[in-house]
C-alpha cells in the first residue's frame, strides 16, 4: 500500500498542498475543475492504483473554497465533517428537491447525497489542524453568486461552512474504493454576490500551505 493521496482542482492548489509537506509518500495531483472531471479522474486513479498493487491509504480532497458568512471567515482552514452534493436534485414550485428525497435507491446515488468523512482522518486532522472550522462543505457544479441563493443554501445546510466543487465527486470514488476520505479547505472569498476585488487567493494559499502540514 502506498501513502496518502491528495487531489486539488487546479495546479496552483496543488503546488500549495507541495510546498507545506515534509512526507514523501505523499502524492499530490490537480484534478480539474467541477464535480464531473474530479469524480472520473479519482476513480480512474484509485483504479490503475489498486491494480499495480499500490493501493493509496486514503484519499483528501483540497483546495481552497467560498466561506459561508458567520461559520467560516476569509483565511479561514475547514475540515468537512461531511462533503455534500447541495445541487443534486430537483426543482420544485415548493422549493429544491435533493435527489434522495425523489425516491431513488442509495446505491444509485453512490452512497447518497451526503458522504460523511472518515472519522479517524478526521480526527487527526482536526488533532493537527486545532483552529480549523469543522463542518459540512458543499459540492456545486454552479459557485453561488447571489444574496438569494447564499441564503437558501444557508438555510438548507445549516452546518455548511464552505462550497467548492470537487469534494462530493472525490468522495464517492474514495468511497467505491473502500477508502477513507477527507476534505480540508481554506477560506479565499465569503460565498454571496460575486466580487473578485474581495477575494483574497494569496491568502488562501498561504494557508493551504501551512494547513498542508498536517497530512505529513
Amino acid at each position: 500500500m502506498t501513502g496518502l493521496l491528495v487531489l486539488t482542482a487546479v495546479p496552483a492548489e496543488a503546488e500549495a498542498v507541495r510546498a507545506g509537506l515534509t512526507d514523501p509518500t505523499v502524492t499530490v495531483r490537480a484534478l480539474g475543475v467541477g464535480p464531473a472531471v474530479a469524480g472520473a479522474t479519482t476513480a480512474r486513479m484509485l483504479a490503475l492504483a489498486e491494480a499495480a498493487g499500490r493501493p493509496y491509504r486514503a484519499v483528501v480532497s483540497a483546495g481552497i473554497a467560498g466561506g459561508f458568512a458567520g461559520r467560516a471567515p476569509v483565511g479561514a482552514t475547514v475540515l468537512a465533517s461531511r462533503s455534500v452534493a447541495a445541487d443534486l436534485g430537483a426543482e420544485s414550485p415548493t422549493g429544491f428537491i435533493p435527489v434522495d428525497e425523489l425516491g431513488m435507491p442509495p446505491e444509485l446515488l453512490g452512497g447518497g447525497p451526503t458522504i460523511d468523512v472518515d472519522p479517524a482522518l478526521l480526527h487527526a486532522l482536526r488533532s493537527a489542524l486545532p483552529q480549523a472550522v469543522v463542518g459540512a462543505v458543499l459540492t456545486v457544479s454552479t459557485v453561488t453568486g447571489t444574496a438569494a441563493s447564499t441564503a437558501i443554501l444557508a438555510d438548507r445546510h445549516p452546518d455548511a461552512v464552505a462550497e467548492a466543487m470537487e469534494g462530493y465527486a472525490v468522495a464517492v470514488a474514495a468511497t467505491q474504493a473502500g477508502l477513507p476520505f477527507a476534505e480540508l479547505r481554506t477560506v479565499s472569498n465569503p460565498v454571496g454576490p460575486r466580487d473578485r476585488d474581495g477575494w483574497r487567493m494569496r491568502e488562501a494559499f498561504t494557508a493551504l500551505t501551512e494547513a498542508a502540514r498536517a497530512l505529513s
